[in-house]
This record gives C-alpha cells, structure tokens and sequence, in this order.
C-alpha cells in the first residue's frame, strides 16, 4: 500500500508539483499550502514545474529526484522521495534555493505532505511532560484543522511529540487494521497538521512551526528541510511500530542501530550532587559484583572557581573538581578497568550557569534578546548556549573532544539538555551584516532553526572522530526522544521517572515509535522518591529489563533481597538481551483503558499489561506480563500472544523468578519456586489463539507482581 501511494503520487508530480507538493498560489481551496514564501519583490505566489527527474538506485533505498522551477521567479525545489529496501519506509524532502537579488523569507517549508482516504479516521499521537513522557492519545479526525506542534525550542518531545499515527478504518488496533505512521526527523520546533476542508478526505502535512521561524534564505544558498519518514500496515499499530524499529535498527536513524547495549548504574538518583571519590569507587564495586558491565559518573563532577553542588553553578566549566575527586578522572577510569566494568561520564554542553567563569569570560554567546532582562533556567541561573555561533560550536566540540582525548578510557556520555529557548536572541545572528537592501537582525527569525542545524553540526564532527563511544541523548527525561537527533545518538533516557508502576505506562507509548535498545529503563529506588510508592524488587526488574536494562539508586541502601535479586535479573538479562533489545516487538495487553487512551490519554484502571519479543526466525521469544493491581479473589486475564509460527510447538522457561531468603545463596541455588506454567510446552496455535492463564492475582500476598518467560 505504502509503494502504490507513492507511486500515485509520483505519477502525478511529473507535469504538476502539487501532488507532492501544494504550495500557496498554485492550489485550489481544498488545500493548505506546505510550502509559502515572499519573494524578494514582495511576490507570495509559487508556481513549481517539474524541470528534471532523475533516479538513484543503490543497495539500501530507491531515490526519485525532482527538480523543479517557479514559473516566473528564479527559484527552484528540489524534491526528494527515499524508499527504504529493507522495510517498508518512505522519507520524503525538500531542496529549497533560489538566485533572487534579494533574500527570500520562507513563511512555511514543510517536509511532507499526504493525502489521506479513510470511512473513519482517527488520530493517535503521544503527549505527556516531564516525569510522565508518552501519553498516547486517540481522538477522532473531524472537518477542520487539527494541528500538533511544539514550541520548547530545544526539547520538542516534551508536550506534544513529532509523531502520529492514522488509522483508517475507525478506532487504531494493536495487531489488525489499516494505519498509517509518520515521523518527523527534527530535533527542533515543529507542527503536524491534519486538514479536511470538504468531503473529499484529509491532508496531512509536517514540518518545522513557522511561527517566530520565517527563514531568511540567502540567494545561492541552499536549504533542506528535516525528513518526514512515514509507513503503512495492515497489521495495526503494531505493524507500524515494528517497521520503525527496522527502520531505526538498520537503515542508519540510530547510531549502531543493530548493536546490544550495556547493563549499567548511573549515580544521579543514589548521590545526586554529593560525588566523592569514595562513594564512586563503592558504587563501582556494587555494579561489579551484581554482574554489570558499566558505571555512569552523573552531575556534580566538576567546578573550579564555582563548585558543582547543585544546579546552580558551575555548567561550561568542564573541569574535574578535585576537591571531590583528587585523583581525577584517571583514578576513576583505572578502577573501573580493575573491575572489569567501562566508565561513562555526565555532561550538559549546551548550557551554562550565570555563576560560572564561562559565562563571565563569554557573556555574548549565550541567547539573549537585546536590551532585554534575561529569563533564567534550573537552578534560577541557568542559560543555553548560542549553537547559531560557530565559536559555540567549535566549545562544544572541545568539550567532548578534550575530555575523551585526555581519558581514552570513558566509553560512554550521558549528554543532557535541561532548559528550553526562553531568550529567544542570538547575539551572533544579530551582528551578521545586512544583505543587500536588508535591515540589520534580520536574520535573528533563523534562531529555532539554526540552533538546530548548528547542533547537528556539532554532534557530525564528533561522530566522525568517535564512532564507537556510546552517547545517551537526555533532555530532562525523553524530551529528546525523536529521529532528528537519532542518528548521533546510541540510545536515550526515557524519563526522570523510574517509579517502576508508571514506567509500565510510560515505556509502552515510547515504544509506539522508537526500539527497545534505545529505551534506557532504569532499577529505582523503593519508596520511590518522587510518586512515594513501594514497588517489589522483582517487579522492578521485571519492568527494566523490557528495554536497556539499568540501575538508578544507591546500592549500599539495598537489601539483601534487591541485591540478590538484580544479581539474579542481570545475569538473565544478558541470556536474553539479543532478544530483548533486537526482536520484534509484540504489544499484547495494554495498559491504558482501551482503545488505547481514547479519551484524551488519561490512565485507566487496567489490571494487567503485557508484551512480548519475538526472534526474526519465530524460534524465539521472551513474554512479560506485570500485575497493576492486586485484589482478592479477582479473576486472571488470559494473555494471548502473538508473531510465533502457528505450527512449532514451544515451551516455557520462567526467567528472573522471584529470590527467596536465605538470599546468601549462589547464583541460581533454590533461589524460588517457578510457577506451574515452566517447562509447560504449547503450539503457537494454542499460544496465540487461547492464550495462557498467567498467575499475577495476589501472588506472594505483594502488590504489583510480574512474570517473565521465555519461549523455545
């Protein structure tokens, strides 16, 4: 479906642009232009016609490239449309230039646009905020305009998120249906539409908000605009959602896309601040013996003249305090190569403090609006760095660049934004000379766009010259999780929250776009410190290891039943990790009311929730079911599974079972019983269509119990 609609668009393009591209002037009322520009005689009409069409063919996609011309003016779009080989993905582009005498001001530039034909829309997109990222909502597409769109500046998955889902056909479904995905690959300010001006159907649109962000294009100069990345299934969202982890996995949008990640401790939620070398080296010998493979250093590292002990100070001056770390960092990469564990690193390098010498030596190169009071950030002090500025871009890239060259050892960053565009200024933009005939600042429209492209640009140059360090992409929890940044980034953190309840909910609307091997999932602490909730170990373990596995906490509070059961949960961990971080992901039981959080996203009451992985060969699967909530006497909900081969015969293997005291014992001696369902053997028939009977009611008498199996 996904070719034939492209294909028909194609087809339609080569004596009209409008069919790829509706812009204003050259559409009737049934439209939205996608793209809008004032020319440099103040003209706003644009006339496209195809001048040449070419198409590129290589190993990986199928590219149709189209060149085309305004009627009157010397401008020129050239349009990209990329069909993906080894799934089924389109991206879709534009080239804008033009040899005008004067700049031109592009009012709109989207990167996309579809016509869309269905007896019953409806809409699925994820919103959310910090510490609860990812609230799908489903909503019904009416006559009008619907528009998603997001305005942070510098995090844009925070609120409302660039991507969506349509199902034709009524209501979305999990694993049946006609739908439709799209993706917009840009790390910045954006807006999708929907549009339904007469009977005649929907037009979806995506491409950077244009508001603040008319983009002044000098003449010569060339500007694309960010991927749209769309995809179709029969097979409901779920077919949608596995064809965007293929995709990211291999075809380049995640960095090692196909690479397993490691098992690690970040220090944030166990010391905060209050970094010693002491307390590192005791939470390096934690991770160690439970079996992990990697510590992460987190904030409060560094300081000279302004010390590092809350977020108030200090951010740009990226030197080792060694008031807390005397040995430096040397010290601490050699302990952890004596452990046999990799050491990774916290840095926030778009930011600073206004109590740092960095920003009293380079006060002109954060943004900040002229002869205007500053608006300060965390900690009431904090600013973000003009990434318009090439001189910013070249600190950026020192950064990284001194501290892996000077400590080869760091195998990891963890690179954080924390602040969004509220000085919407840019010293640097502003002191750019006037094009002819211009006005001075008039470039300072390009902010929300240039910090971007300047980011990107940054985080190129240090791809190129470290391609095998792992680098986390963390904006206060998930507010960076989008393909735009994706292809420079290994993995990111889902979400500040590690409350292993609302992990559930948080990690399964994630998982509607984005691979289970770049979801950082986290072990917390219990009581959690932000909900104040009490989670079970097991359960914990339990919710973390359906993506990248971690820990979150401060090892030396543990009991002696958590460290005993994140042993037992590490080491199955790594048994299973292809699978977990590689297969296809199965949705099976939400746990949002259904259909899916209709009803503006709000959680439900649901039970029970549950999903599951499967091998590319259907040899091999791990399911995970969690119990939301425990009651006596409530009836089991019978969990049929999905994307196994009807005809094998599979059998059961419980994983990471619950430990039992004395919980001294060695690894895997009398550690639990297993339920009755081990070592129990089904056809994939049985499995799929009649389900299994999994124990969660009021297990061990303890709120909130799981299961994991695997399937051979």
């Amino acid at each position: 479906m996904l070719l034939a609609l492209c294909a028909c668009l194609l087809a339609g393009v080569q004596s009209h642009a409008i069919d790829l591209l509706p812009t204003f002037g050259d559409i009737d009322h049934i439209h939205l232009p996608a793209l809008l520009v004032q020319h440099a005689d103040g003209d706003q009409s644009l006339q496209l016609r195809p001048q040449d069409t070419t198409y590129i063919n290589n190993p990986q996609y199928t590219e149709t490239v189209i060149k085309t011309k305004d009627l009157v003016q010397p401008f020129y779009v050239t349009i990209h449309v990329r069909q993906w080989k080894a799934v089924e993905m389109t991206e879709t582009w534009y080239d804008i230039s033009h040899t005008e005498k004067r700049p031109v001001r592009l009012q709109r530039y989207d990167s996309g646009y579809l016509p869309i034909e269905g007896d019953n829309p409806y809409l699925l997109h994820l919103h959310g905020n910090w510490a609860a990222e990812g609230v799908p909502t489903v909503e019904p597409l009416t006559r009008g305009v619907k528009s998603i769109r997001n305005s942070d500046g510098a995090r844009n998955a925070h609120l409302d998120a660039p991507e969506v889902m349509i199902a034709l056909d009524g209501v979305p479904q999990e694993n049946y249906g006609r739908v439709l995905g799209a993706a917009l690959c840009w790390s910045g300010n954006f807006e999708l539409r929907v549009a339904a001006t007469d009977e005649k159907g929907f037009h979806f649109y995506a491409g950077i908000d244009p508001m603040a962000s008319e983009y002044v294009l000098e003449p010569k100069k060339v500007f694309s605009t960010p991927h749209l990345a769309y995809t179709w299934s029969n097979e409901g969202m779920g077919g949608v959602s596995r064809a965007f982890h293929r995709w990211a996995r291999t075809c380049g949008m995640l960095h090692n896309g196909n690479a397993t990640r490691d098992i690690l401790l970040n220090s944030w939620e166990g010391i905060y601040f209050d970094i010693t070398e002491e307390r590192i080296l005791a939470m390096m010998n934690d991770i160690a013996s439970f079996g992990g493979e990697l510590f992460v250093m987190d904030d409060g590292w560094f300081g000279g003249k302004y010390q590092r002990n809350s977020d108030n100070a200090a951010l740009g001056d990226w030197v080792v305090d060694t008031r807390k770390l005397p040995n430096g960092l040397k010290a601490l990469t050699d302990a952890a190569k004596a452990r046999h564990i990799k050491f990774g690193i916290w840095i926030e390098p778009e930011a600073t403090n206004t109590l740092s010498e960095f920003y009293e030596k380079h006060p002109d190169w954060v943004l900040q609006e002229r002869n205007r009071e500053l608006k300060l950030g965390r900690g009431g002090t904090q600013l973000v760095l003009d990434m318009t500025n090439p001189k910013v871009q070249d600190f950026v890239f020192n950064l990284v660049d001194t501290l892996l060259t000077n400590n080869p050892e760091i195998s990891y960053i963890k690179w954080d934004a924390n602040a969004s565009i509220q000085n919407c200024g840019s010293p640097y933009l502003a002191s750019l000379s006037p094009s002819l005939w211009g006005r001075a600042g008039e470039r300072l429209s390009n902010l929300y766009v240039d910090y971007h492209l300047g980011l990107v640009k940054t985080l190129e140059r240090i791809r190129a010259k470290y391609p095998n360090v792992v680098i986390q992409n963390c904006a206060s929890g998930g507010g960076r999780a989008n393909y735009g940044l994706m292809p420079y980034f290994d993995e990111f953190w889902v979400s500040d929250n590690n409350d292993a309840l609302q992990r559930v909910y948080i990690q399964w609307g994630t998982s509607y776009f984005f691979p289970s091997n770049a979801m950082a999932q986290h072990i917390g602490g219990s009581p959690y410190l932000m909900t104040g909730r009490t989670t079970p170990i097991k359960f914990r373990c339990d919710v973390a290891m359906s993506g990248r596995l971690g820990m979150e906490l401060q090892p030396a509070h543990m009991t002696d039943e958590e460290r005993a059961q994140c042993t037992v949960a590490f080491a199955d961990y790594k048994e299973l990790r292809p699978l977990i971080q590689l297969g296809n992901l199965y949705r099976l039981v939400s746990p949002y009311s259904l259909p899916c959080g209709e009803g503006r996203g709000e959680v439900a009451a649901q039970r029970v929730a549950s999903l599951m992985y499967v091998s590319d060969t259907k040899d091999h699967a791990v399911l995970f079911a969690y119990g939301l909530s425990s009651f006596m006497k409530q009836s089991s909900r019978r969990i049929r599974l999905a994307g196994l081969d009807p005809d094998r015969t599979y059998t059961l293997h419980e994983r990471n079972v619950r430990v039992q005291p004395p919980y001294s014992l060695p690894l895997g001696e009398g550690r639990g019983e297993v339920s009755a369902l081990d070592g129990k053997s089904f056809t994939g028939a049985y499995l799929m269509s009649v389900g299994l009977d999994i124990p969660l009611s009021t297990e061990y008498n303890i709120d909130y119990p799981s299961r994991i199996f695997e399937l051979k």
